[in-house]
Formats: structure tokens, sequence, C-alpha cells
């Protein structure tokens, strides 16, 4: 386990986290082709099977992207979902064991029926702070997660925080078109990231991120989009 939880798997804003969440008006939504690219990316990168995007709301966890999840699972019940504790803390949560003995505030029973048993998730973070949700990435192995794979989940959740940011600030503008353009721009960013994700993949038998050059690359394609999103929101 990588983090102590607090008691109870409510947290005390958790009214106040709830209104600013469904400002976004993203909660149970239909899927976004940029939110599924993220996803693909990010398990592409990790090599792990299953990514997604969970927004915690009052009773249940929802998901807005996932790749490799079994079909039609498209929420949980908060109490049946690790994204729930994960959400609870500042620093990415990972546990290489998917067990009630992991995180006693989460039921591992869906985990345990899909043979589910690595899980790394970090929160989604609105500009003032507040977590909204999660990025995660899942697997059926045993694994470590690295310090240099830490932060590449962090890096890749800002830039799901700051899309969400952007896509809620179109909404607000009544701007449809003007959202479906940026959506575009990003993804063609996401595409050639994922095939540079591909490349680096199939070049050294899976992706090394203790790779000092390899690391590097990534960040770097990373930090772009990061730039490219942080102009957006100005």
């Amino acid at each position: 386990m990588s983090a102590l939880f607090p008691q109870s798997l409510i947290p005390d804003n958790d009214a106040m986290r709830l209104r600013v969440l469904h400002q976004y008006q993203i909660v149970n939504t239909t899927p976004e082709k940029i939110f599924d690219d993220y996803v693909a990316l990010t398990a592409r990168l990790f090599n792990l099977p299953i990514s997604l995007i969970s927004l915690v709301d009052e009773e249940r966890v929802w998901f807005k992207a996932s790749v490799g999840a079994p079909a039609g699972i498209t929420s949980l019940a908060r109490p049946d979902s690790m994204c729930s504790a994960a959400i609870l803390q500042d620093t990415p949560v990972f546990f290489s064991d998917y067990t009630r003995e992991s995180c006693d505030l989460v039921n591992p029973a869906t985990a345990e029926a899909l043979g589910l048993h690595f899980y790394a998730g970090t929160a989604l973070l609105t500009t003032e702070g507040i977590k909204i949700g999660v990025l995660a990435v899942i697997g059926r192995e045993h694994r470590v997660f690295s310090t240099a794979e830490s932060e590449l989940l962090q890096a890749l959740a800002r830039l799901v925080s700051k899309t969400i940011e952007l896509r809620g600030r179109y909404l607000d503008a009544n701007n449809p078109d003007g959202w479906e353009k940026a959506q575009r721009e990003l993804e063609t960013q996401l595409d050639d990231n994922f095939a540079l994700a591909r490349y680096l993949a199939t070049r050294t038998q899976g992706i090394n991120l203790e790779d000092d050059e390899i690391a590097q690359v990534i960040k770097q394609r990373l930090a772009n989009m990061d730039v490219v999103l942080d102009n957006k929101l100005l």
C-alpha cells in the first residue's frame, strides 16, 4: 500500500467537492474521443491492460473513459471502486495486491471477480485544487510502481484535468464548436504521442521509464501538450 487512508471514504469537504464536480456538467455523459484517447495512451505507456478516467459522485463512481475494462461497466457504487479511496490522497495511490487488506475502505469483490490485482491512480484536480476524479491504470499481475511511473501518471492526470477545465469553459460559454475544434487539435497531439509510445514499446519490448533517454522524450512530449492547454486556458 502506498498511503495511509482516513477512517471514512467521505471527506469532510465532500458537499463542496460535489458542487464543484457538477459545475463541469461531465458526470454520466456520453463518451468523448479526447478522453478515450487519453486512457488509450495511458494504458500503452504503462503497458497495462486497463486505464480509466473516473469521476467520483455522491453515490457512484462514473467512468468518463476506459480502455480494457469489461464491456458495459460504466460506473460502480462508490464503496466498490478503488478510485473512491485514491481521490482522498494528494499523491498517487498504488496497490500491488488489490485486496480488502490493501484498503479496508473499499470492497474488493468487483476487482477480485475480474481477476484484477494491480491498481495505481492519481486525483484529477480543478484549477482550485478540488479533487473531482481519478486517472487510473489497472492490471491483472502483481507489480511495483516506480517513482518515474508515479511522475508520469501525475503528468498525464494534469493533462486530463486541464482538458476537463477547457471543456467546461467552452460549455459555459455555449461554444460547442470551439470545444470541437480544441478537441481536434489535442487529438492530433495525442495521436502523435500514441505513435511514439507504440514505437518505443516495439523498439525496447516495452517502455522502460527507468531509461532516462526514453523518459525524457515522453516527458517533453507531455510538457508540450501542457503548454498548449495552458495557452488555451488563458
